[in-house]
Order: structure tokens, then sequence, then C-alpha cells
């Protein structure tokens, strides 16, 4: 029997070069590759020795160092760790934009990308503010995927947009007309269970600030052309409250749009309008021996700056909010509601008393120091988390007996309503079936 062929006993690299298993050392560029990586994944480090920091200056947390139980997945995610800790990523962001205009008029373009790629837009964290209770800046929804839109829409006069504001009537993930079909669902199943069921959409701020809009930008012309047959809809279908005249109204009375120029959601005047609203639908006259004063300003991380790899201010003016005319009832704004967020006080005059569920997004968020005021006996929970069981979530519907829906336009128009979910609406109506309100 034969011997089984030997490998040669030299390296590869110093067999003759016809052989069949020469293989060439690159040298000099293995080292140069080898160095650059050895500074690229130790700098990081190096850099938190001495006591720099990065900063979260995108729309995400900064990736951890990676496990190393995570197998293979701890080289591929080794970059993402790398890359996000390099501190001087924002100086770099700047410096772009520094260059792009000083060079060519205008900023680099950061912006480009669908808005899907960011993803939800989680709450930035507050600057410090000039008075106390400073509220949050929160915008939601991630988009489709889709080549050409734009994360930020840039206005004129300095006005931002959320990008996802109009893609999301573009290309929709789900037709608004099954969107409002399955809220209809969900509100039979409450209703029938003897509890109150309230819908309501609140509006983006393309929707109600159009003016600072560029005259051209990716999907300006089937957004605006979806909008109003999107919102007839929303309104007829949907039997959505429809807080736009009350915003129109709201804004012509203040002065200013109640839309802030650099962030997605409403100031806190768009806050008191839902709040207001709601209240009175709940229960006709509610707001009556209400009274609202300003009450100082404080300022927030605006949201949408943050998609740009940069940093803004949000103004705001605080409200008191006395449901009975004397006390003031307006609290803290809320900064997180994954999972349920409770709040309670003693029932007044102007105030509703009822078990309340509001099941909402980052509006909800932005309207919270109000709408506590209004409400006794108040749990918030957001629609989209993934930190909350979808048991517990339907436990929420059980123990109320008012059910408010709130949902921002761009997520109704495309279709990124995780209520809608059949299996989660049939949850609701089983549970609410076992647990009717007598």
């Amino acid at each position: 029997m034969s011997e089984p062929p030997q490998l040669p006993a030299v390296h590869e690299a110093y067999l003759p070069r016809e052989h069949a298993l020469h293989r060439p050392r690159h040298g000099k560029r293995q080292l140069t590759a080898l160095v650059s990586a050895l500074l690229f994944f130790v700098t990081p480090t190096l850099l938190w020795v001495v006591g720099v920091r990065p900063s979260e200056i995108e729309n995400h947390k900064l990736a951890g160092f990676p496990n190393l139980g995570e197998g293979f997945g701890f080289f591929t995610n080794l970059p993402k760790w790398a890359t996000d800790q390099l501190s001087f990523r924002a100086g770099a962001i700047n410096a772009a934009n520094g260059i792009s205009e000083g060079v060519f008029g205008e900023a680099a373009p950061l912006d480009q990308g669908s808005a899907s790629n960011t993803g939800p837009i989680p709450a930035p964290p507050l600057q410090q503010p000039s008075a106390p209770n400073a509220g949050p800046s929160l915008p939601s929804g991630p988009g489709s995927s889709q080549a050409g839109y734009r994360k930020v829409v840039q206005g004129s006069d300095g006005w931002l947009y959320y990008g996802y504001d109009s893609e999301a009537k573009c290309t929709p993930t789900q037709d608004i007309d099954t969107t409002l079909k399955r809220v209809d669902e969900l509100r039979a199943a409450v209703e029938a269970s003897g509890r109150k069921f309230v819908f309501v959409v609140t509006p983006d701020k393309t929707t109600m600030v159009p003016q600072f809009l560029p005259a051209s930008y990716p999907g300006k012309e089937c957004s605006q052309a979806a909008a109003p047959n999107d919102w007839y809809k929303i309104t007829t279908e949907g039997h959505s409250l429809d807080l736009r005249p009350q915003l129109a109204a709201e804004a012509a009375r203040v002065g200013h749009p109640i839309y802030a120029p650099n962030d997605t959601h409403w100031r806190d005047e768009g806050g008191l309008v839902l709040t207001r609203t709601l209240a009175d639908t709940i229960k006709p006259g509610t707001t009556n021996s209400w009274l609202s004063a300003p009450d100082g300003q404080y300022d927030a991380v605006a949201d949408l700056p943050l998609l740009l790899g940069q940093t803004g201010v949000k103004s705001n003016t605080r409200y008191s909010l006395r449901p009975d005319g004397v006390t003031d009832r307006a609290g803290d704004f809320i900064a997180n509601i994954d999972q349920p967020v409770h709040r309670s006080a003693p029932p007044i005059v102007g105030t509703i008393d009822q078990p309340t569920l509001v099941y909402g997004d980052s509006f909800s968020l932005a309207s919270s120091r109000y709408l506590e005021a209004a409400f006794t006996n108040l749990t918030y929970l957001a629609y989209s988390t993934d930190k909350t069981p979808q048991s517990q979530a339907v436990n929420q519907f059980v123990n109320s007996h008012v059910v408010v829906l709130q949902a921002v336009e761009r997520n109704v128009a495309g279709g990124l309503v995780p209520f809608t979910d059949e299996g989660f609406i049939a949850a609701v109506k089983s549970a609410l079936a076992q647990h009717p309100i007598r």
C-alpha cells in the first residue's frame, strides 16, 4: 500500500512559483492591513482609558462590545462596535458639513437614504431645562425600504421635516383600507365589552405646517396626492377624532406654528389640544371649568438634527392646567412607555375618573404632562414596543374602562400599526369578552 501524499516541508510561500500549492506572501500589504486593523479596534479602548467618551449623535444607542458567546457573530459585530466608539465621529460629520457648504454651497448629503434605515427614532436625552419639567422630543415610526427618499427633508428658513411623512404615503406596507378595517374590528371588540373606545390620529408636521417645505423633494407628488384621501378615510371609515381644525386655531391664537422647526412633534400647545379634545369626547363638558396659562420656558433636544448627525434645541412654552380652575395638575413628561406606565391622582372637578388606557406613540409622550392632569387613573403603553409581551398589553385593555388609541398620521398611512395584527385583535376580543364591564 503506497504512502499518502505528504504536504511540503516548507511554507507554501517558499515553494517554487510553478508548484500547485504555491501561495505568495503579500508582505508589506499584509503588514499594513494588520496594523490598520489593530489601530481601528484598539483606538476606541485607548481613548476610553484616558477619559474620551463617544456621544450618541445618531438615531441609535452606541453598540456594545460583542459577546464571545455569539460565535462568528463576535467578528461580524466587532466593526460596528469600533465605528460607534470613535469619539471624533461627530467632529468628522461637522467637518464634512463645513467643507460641503464652503465648497459647494450646500450641506453634506447626510440625510440621503430612506427613513426606513433609521428605524423608530428613540427619545433623545433632554438638555438642561431653563425651568423644571422639561418635555421630551420623540419621533416615531420607521419607513419602508425605498431608494431616493430622505431621512430628513430640508425646507426653507431652517425648517426640517421627517422624510417618512412623505414616504409612508407613497410606499405603505399595508393599505389604509385594511388598517382602518382592523381598527374598526378593535373598536367593536372594545365596545362590545361595555368599554369606550376613542381613535385619534395625530397629524404629521408636513400636514399642519407645509409652508416651509421645499419646492421639490422625494415623494412630494405621490404623498400630496394621497393625503386628502387618507384623511377622508381616517375620519369617516376610521371614525378618528380630527385634530386639524383645533391645531390650526391654536396656532393662530399663539401666533406661531404648533410644530417646532427642527422637530417632528408638536409643541406643548398641541398636547393641550389633544388633552382637551379627548376629555370632552369621553365626557362632554369636562373642560368647561379648565384654566390654563403659560408657566415658563424650557428647552429639549430636537430630534431631526440627530438624523443628520447634528444637534439642535427645541424651545417650548410650558403651561399649567387647572381642571377645577384652581389646582394645577400638570405633571412631568414621561420619557418612555415601552412598558406600562400608570399615573393616578385624587379626582377633582374637570377630570376623567374612569380607568383609561392611552395606547399610543411618541405624541402621547409629548402630551403626557397634560394628559395626567385631566385623567386621574391613566395607563400609558406604546403600541410599537417589543418590551411588553402581548398578554401584558391585552391585560391593559382588560383593566381599563376607556381605551384611547392614538397613532401618528405617518404610521397609519404607512401601515406601521401593530395593533392591526389579526392575532392581537383576536386576543383582545377574547380577553374582553371574558371580562365585560357590567
